[in-house]
């Protein structure tokens, strides 16, 4: 029987949204943003355990304020993170049971994602061993030079925005990292950690509301769109 994991990962600084506490613990609705994000895997039927990366001096902080006060049962280890998104990945991928079939990897400061899109990632996950959820580019993008002169305007229709969760088969993200690391490549997510080990990786279906709180509009943003969703 296929068991999935979430790994969660809340060891980031948030300096752009120019707050004295990082982001993933300002209110969001009344609750930490972290809170709503562990949340939606709580409640998700695919999940099995919750593996929550922090900096190393919130990890109390996290047990207590986060995890127990908010009933977050499948939570199975907290962690410290590393320097870098990297090295907090792989942190949390050695703190998963051995009986992990599939992970999905996850942005703390995504509290948006719905259960659809969990849904559509462990599937493809299983299915392909490596997915990664994404939306199709709407704006035009151009490649530019060290003098911000533009180079070429690739295809919008092959751009995508890529999102988290991105989901794997366990040993293969875990070889993917250990492999990433042993060669000091600096991959910017997860899906080109993958990428880089051999495998390819299948695109899924994002949600636009699936958005990343990293500068102040978007936490404003968050609100608006959870108080459209309890309306509903």
């Amino acid at each position: 029987m296929q068991k999935n994991a979430a790994v969660i990962l809340s060891a980031g600084a948030g300096k752009r949204m120019h707050q004295s506490m990082p982001k993933q613990y300002l209110s969001l609705c009344g609750k930490p943003v972290i809170a709503w994000t562990i949340e939606v895997f709580q409640q998700s039927p695919d999940i099995d355990e919750i593996v929550l990366v922090t900096g190393p001096d919130q990890v109390m902080k996290c047990r207590e304020e986060i995890v127990k006060r908010y009933g977050l049962t499948k939570v199975s280890r907290i962690v410290p993170g590393g320097e870098e998104r990297g090295d907090s990945v792989l942190c949390g991928l050695h703190a998963l049971s051995d009986d992990i079939s599939c992970v999905l990897i996850h942005d703390g400061a995504r509290p948006l994602v719905s259960q659809e899109v969990i849904v559509r990632a462990a599937e493809a996950a299983a299915l392909y061993g490596a997915a990664a959820v994404a939306v199709p580019a709407r704006d035009t993008v151009k490649i530019v030079d060290e003098q911000e002169m533009v180079v070429s305007t690739p295809d919008r229709r092959t751009l995508r925005m890529m999102q988290t969760p991105q989901a794997f088969s366990y040993p293969l993200i875990l070889a993917a990292y250990e492999k990433v690391f042993a060669d000091g490549v600096t991959v910017t997510d997860d899906a080109m950690a993958a990428e880089y080990a051999g495998a390819r990786v299948k695109i899924v279906e994002g949600d636009v509301r699936n958005i990343k709180i990293t500068v102040p509009q978007d936490l404003l943003l968050a609100e608006l769109l959870i108080k459209e969703w309890k309306r509903t």
